[in-house]
């Protein structure tokens, strides 16, 4: 094999290793978006549970707000999985078009950079939404102490 066909292998080696590394990353991503989804899907089930056995129309009015923010919760992690498999595919097809591109003379053009820029992007977009996910789970857990305070406090009056 000729030095220069040796290099081109590891120059697409080394192209093909960009991508890898966002795979990665947006697999890790996606593993986090899945477990806190399952968190939300329990908290939701713990609160119907509740809601189901309150019979006060205070308690029902607000958990009934929580189980909304549930949702919404929930709807936002969808979208943001959504996004990372979006990212997952545009950064197997920048790997792929790479390997092609070497292989058939570049007739791709800039369709790997495209897929990598469309890739990362769909990443961005991903991460902003899980950081907004996170910001509505603390809200909820400080209403949820809040609420609990004050109904603790109701029940039974300081000494």
């Amino acid at each position: 094999m000729p030095p220069n066909a040796t290099l081109a292998h590891y120059a697409i080696l080394t192209a093909m290793l960009a991508p890898a590394f966002f795979l990665t990353a947006t697999a890790a991503l996606l593993g986090s978006a899945n477990a806190r989804l399952a968190r939300i899907i329990d908290r939701a089930r713990s609160l119907l549970k509740d809601l189901a056995e309150s019979e006060d129309p205070e308690e029902r009015s607000l958990l009934e707000r929580r189980i909304a923010v549930q949702r919404r919760r929930s709807l936002i992690i969808l979208r943001a999985s959504q996004l990372l498999y979006v990212a997952i595919s545009c950064f197997v097809a920048t790997s792929l078009l790479v390997a092609g591109d070497s292989f058939f003379d570049h007739v791709f053009g800039p369709w790997p950079t495209i897929m990598a820029v469309l890739g990362v992007l769909a990443m961005f977009g991903s991460s902003l939404l899980l950081a907004s996910e996170a910001s509505m789970a603390v809200r909820a857990v400080n209403d949820e102490m809040d609420d609990a305070h004050r109904f603790a406090n109701r029940r039974s009056p300081l000494l």
